[in-house]
């Protein structure tokens, strides 16, 4: 994964898949993606909006229970 910073919707989820979590899965109706390794679920942010940003992937590996440097290390 690239250093910690701004990445595309595609390398979160290659990321996550590589951290062992499925999907991404279809939301119902309105709610967004998501992803899921055992009982953890993360949702996923709006395919449309650009690149992910360093705050909101923070955010993002904290609600997975992934640290800065298992992200890094992948």
């Amino acid at each position: 994964m690239p250093t910690f910073g701004p990445v595309s919707r595609r390398q979160l989820i290659d990321g996550f898949r590589a951290l062992g979590f499925d999907g991404p899965f279809s939301g119902a109706g309105p709610h967004p993606e998501y992803m899921v390794r055992g009982t953890r679920k993360v949702k996923l942010p709006n395919p449309h909006r650009g690149d992910i940003g360093v705050e909101l992937l923070s955010r993002i590996l904290r609600q997975a229970g992934i640290t800065r440097a298992e992200w890094e290390a992948v």
